[in-house]
């Protein structure tokens, strides 16, 4: 099984990668979790947005493999205890299956990456910044996992 965090935006602040990185490197080798950063589409001044989400779609939809099941980070998705996420995380690692956790940018997901998505997964009502997004999913699937590995102090 191959878990990937795949997200736009690229040269994250210090804090974003020390924070994933606290997490991540707690797992055990036989759950590793891979970040791969996807370029952010242009912004700014007079800028198309909605070019720049299919173009940020484009990108993601490049990298996720053919039968990855995706679990789309979406606002408006299902919401997900850290117990659910364990359930989820144990059936993936027993299933073998692939999977990629898609992070949209500051606009959120193309409609090409929610209509390829196997699910979608809200990881709270509030509208989070995605570099803050990425340190919070680190830190559920290392408490997924320890909830798991039966360290009760994790629960």
């Amino acid at each position: 099984m191959r878990l990937r965090i795949l997200a736009i935006g690229t040269k994250m602040p210090d804090w974003v990668e020390s924070g994933c990185n606290e997490y991540l490197k707690r797992l055990p080798p036989e759950l590793r979790i891979e970040v791969v950063e996807l370029p952010l589409g242009k912004r700014g001044k007079g800028a198309d947005i909605q070019r720049a989400i299919l173009r940020e779609g484009e990108a993601m939809l490049k990298a996720i493999g053919e039968r990855d099941q995706v679990i789309a980070l979406e606002v408006q998705g299902k919401s997900w205890s850290t117990g659910d996420l364990a359930v989820n995380l144990k059936h993936w690692q027993g299933s073998g299956d692939n999977v990629s956790l898609l992070v949209g940018g500051p606009d959120g997901l193309a409609p090409a990456c929610l209509a390829r998505a196997d699910s979608r997964w809200s990881l709270s009502a509030l509208t989070l910044p995605h570099p803050l997004v990425r340190v919070l999913l680190a830190e559920q699937l290392y408490r997924a996992w320890s909830i798991n590995a039966g360290h009760p102090y994790h629960r």
